[in-house]
């Protein structure tokens, strides 16, 4: 399930973790994993049968964390097995609590695919009143089309699209009180 897109940008990722991990903003990792035994996503699998022998099975490397991006102990990973990372999940839980209760409003979104995932967990973080920050050149998709689709509607919907020097900037001059998770 490589995204060649979503790798180019594994640098900018890369920044945004280090960044937010000096500012103790909690980083937050998903991995998507289907099962050999029972189908968890049912449609998904109707709509791509590949995935009903390789990808995103558990115990392969499809489910993997990429290394470069690797989470640390205390960093939670969250297994999800549909394309939004809140549904059916601990996801929310973790965000509302992870700084203190009411600490956290607002969700980066990085990843891949673009608008698959990452426009799915924007959606529902919008949807559960977390502001969202979607990062243009820290997500990925399958074509730029799809990329620039996504960016467009969030954008003007659902939070605010900025690149990695956007956000960056943005976490270094706020107080400690202000950042966002």
């Amino acid at each position: 399930m490589e995204v060649p897109e979503a790798r180019r940008r594994i640098p900018r990722m890369q920044e945004l973790i280090e960044a937010c991990r000096v500012q103790q903003i909690p980083v937050l990792y998903t991995k998507h994993e289907l099962y050999d035994q029972y189908d968890v996503s049912p449609l998904e699998t109707a709509y791509n049968p590949l995935l009903k022998q390789v990808g995103m099975r558990a115990g392969t490397p499809g489910v993997g964390i990429v290394e470069e991006l690797a989470p640390l102990p205390n960093e939670p990973v969250i297994t999800k097995h549909r394309y939004d990372a809140f549904y059916n999940t601990n996801l929310e839980t973790i965000i509302r609590t992870i700084r203190g209760t009411g600490m956290a409003d607002t969700v980066i979104i990085t990843g891949t695919v673009t608008n698959v995932c990452c426009e799915s967990t924007a959606r529902s973080a919008f949807m559960r009143d977390f502001k969202v920050v979607f990062v243009s050149d820290a997500t990925g998709a399958l074509n730029e089309a799809a990329h620039q689709a996504t960016l467009d509607t969030i954008g003007s919907v659902f939070g605010r699209v900025m690149s990695t020097g956007e956000v960056l900037s943005g976490i270094h001059n706020k107080s400690e009180e202000e950042v966002p998770v």
